[in-house]
């Protein structure tokens, strides 16, 4: 899970998570990019290894609402595979500059790998009852809407607000009532 001073609860597995990426590099405001972590969150949901209630993807940070038996391990599984996917595809196609940024803020320590996409940890909130839960998802789809991206939350595409008013959303959520 990283350094972090949060706790996985062992009796409860509802949290709310954020994940950033280092030094808040604005990698998903690509469109490819953004899509590799869309791809992984929708494959974990279906295989019921992370269920999404909520989420939302901004351009240098993912903030979701999640189940599991394992919340961490399978955060920790969502961080890899898409660090390493995005690491992957930079490679390829470029641009270099954000190669160079993620070699630039790896942390030092890190001496086995020559990029850190992801910070350390990602901050779970154990989700203990239903004004939290509601608190929390109303958070998370106003995010694209206090930084003054669209007027709506359900009209941010990397979002499960659409799903909250009956629309078809990008990656399938588990609505919590």
């Amino acid at each position: 899970m990283g350094r972090s001073r949060y706790r996985i609860l062992p009796d409860n597995n509802t949290y709310f998570a954020t994940c950033a990426v280092v030094n808040w590099l604005p990698i998903f405001g690509r469109t490819d990019l953004a899509q590799i972590v869309l791809d992984s969150m929708k494959f974990m949901h279906e295989r019921k290894r992370l269920v999404l209630h909520a989420y939302v993807l901004m351009e240098n940070h993912l903030h979701l609402v999640g189940s599991s038996e394992n919340f961490s391990q399978e955060m920790s599984n969502l961080k890899s595979f898409t660090a390493r996917s995005i690491v992957d595809f930079l490679t390829e196609n470029g641009p270099n500059f954000f190669l160079e940024q993620l070699k630039f803020f790896r942390k030092k320590h890190k001496k086995d790998q020559d990029y850190q996409v992801w910070q350390e940890g990602f901050h779970p909130q154990a989700i203990l009852n239903g004004t939290l839960l509601n608190d929390r998802i109303e958070y998370i789809h106003n995010s694209p809407v206090k930084r003054g991206y669209v007027e709506c939350p359900e009209h941010w595409r990397y979002s499960s607000a659409a799903q909250y008013i009956g629309l078809t959303g990008v990656v399938p959520v588990e609505i919590l009532a």
